[in-house]
């Protein structure tokens, strides 16, 4: 089941422009930097616009995320945590 982000919750929209990756992580943080590629490419390839947060500027997410990092939320519901597979990002941005 998918934890919902301290942040707020969308409805999946059927338009990729409308959805939203959020990539949560922190400066210096080789996963987070991996991470980073792999969202970068998949929504670059979908159309679909991403966003990337610090933990260390925001304290609930780090809070919510530290022990996780690198986080990636779809729509604001919690995607997969430390590694990010290209594969499934893609697949639940619907493509």
């Amino acid at each position: 089941m998918a934890r919902m982000s301290p942040l707020f919750r969308r409805n999946t929209p059927a338009v990729p422009r409308d959805r939203l990756v959020t990539l949560i992580g922190k400066p210096g943080c080789h996963l987070c930097d991996d991470a980073q590629v792999v969202v970068e490419k998949v929504c670059a390839e979908l159309g679909v616009p991403w966003e990337r947060k610090d933990i260390t500027r925001d304290q609930e997410l780090y809070d919510a995320y530290w022990e996780q990092i690198p986080v990636v939320l779809v729509d604001g519901a919690q995607h997969t945590f430390w590694r990010v597979n290209e594969d499934r990002l893609r697949k639940a941005l619907g493509d």
